[in-house]
């Protein structure tokens, strides 16, 4: 089996590591291309809790910030990872997307108990600190990472792809599905769908990715990479990994609901 996994570089790689580790030969082809703000100053005055809504939104507060005495409430097991490997001890996962992150914090966290601030990328999709605010949460949210969009699909990619090699596509936000119907129209090969499962991490992913003549559509059961790699479409029994959210973007939205 061969699989195409257009996740980020970062979490492609991974990814990749843990399917051949399974049996499938897997190729990247990141869509997205995660861009770090370096320098940022970071308004952490009275800020005793942080919102993380990707594993980049921790790794880009990481690379900006020393302190790591923070509350951290994650969107999903990924970025909880994530912030434990960057050194943050109190760290509280949610259910792999914005909604139940806002859940979260109201079960665990009183709008009295401090400032919270929410480490974001620049694209977002649902509004966290909005959900919080009405809530009576006090909610600062900065920019610290931006996703750019890939221009061409790798040449061999499209040749595979064009050539029908690829039994199923990873979708795991409707940016990168959108980019690559975009790609593939533009690389004249997007005859190949009909060789491949579209793999997608919710219904929006879906929707992004269906106007290619796929040989089927494949819906996780929930917004998160285990059961997309349980699909019957990529047959994965015990998914290598326990992942949240899409491309650093939750119900494969874009940043933790997210996104890149």
């Amino acid at each position: 089996m061969r699989v195409l996994i257009t996740r980020p570089e970062a979490e492609a790689q991974m990814l990749q590591q843990a399917l051949q580790a399974c049996g499938i030969t897997a190729d990247c082809a990141p869509l997205l291309a995660i861009r770090i703000h370096r320098d940022v100053p970071l308004p952490l005055d009275g800020v005793a809790a942080l919102l993380f809504t990707s594993a980049n939104g921790v790794r880009a507060f990481a690379a900006n910030a020393a302190r790591r005495d923070f509350s951290v409430f994650a969107v999903g097991e990924a970025s909880a990872a994530a912030a434990r490997a960057a050194g943050f001890a109190d760290v509280q996962a949610a259910g792999g997307d914005v909604d139940s992150l806002a859940a979260l914090v109201q079960a665990r966290w009183r709008p009295q108990d401090g400032i919270l601030l929410h480490a974001a990328g620049a694209t977002l999709a649902g509004d966290l600190q909005a959900l919080l605010q009405a809530q009576d949460y006090t909610v600062r949210r900065i920019t610290l990472y931006t996703a750019e969009a890939a221009t061409a699909l790798p040449a061999p990619v499209a040749a595979a792809f064009a050539m029908g090699i690829y039994d199923a596509v990873l979708f795991f936000s409707p940016r990168t599905a959108a980019t690559f119907v975009t790609l593939v129209r533009a690389a004249g090969c997007a005859g190949g769908a009909t060789a491949a499962v579209a793999a997608c991490l919710s219904a929006n992913v879906a929707q992004a990715v269906a106007e290619l003549p796929w040989r089927a559509v494949q819906v996780a059961a929930r917004p998160r990479e285990a059961d997309l790699l349980s699909l019957p479409g990529v047959g994965v029994v015990a998914p290598p990994r326990a992942d949240d959210t899409g491309d650093g973007h939750g119900t494969g939205r874009e940043d933790g609901v997210e996104q890149a």
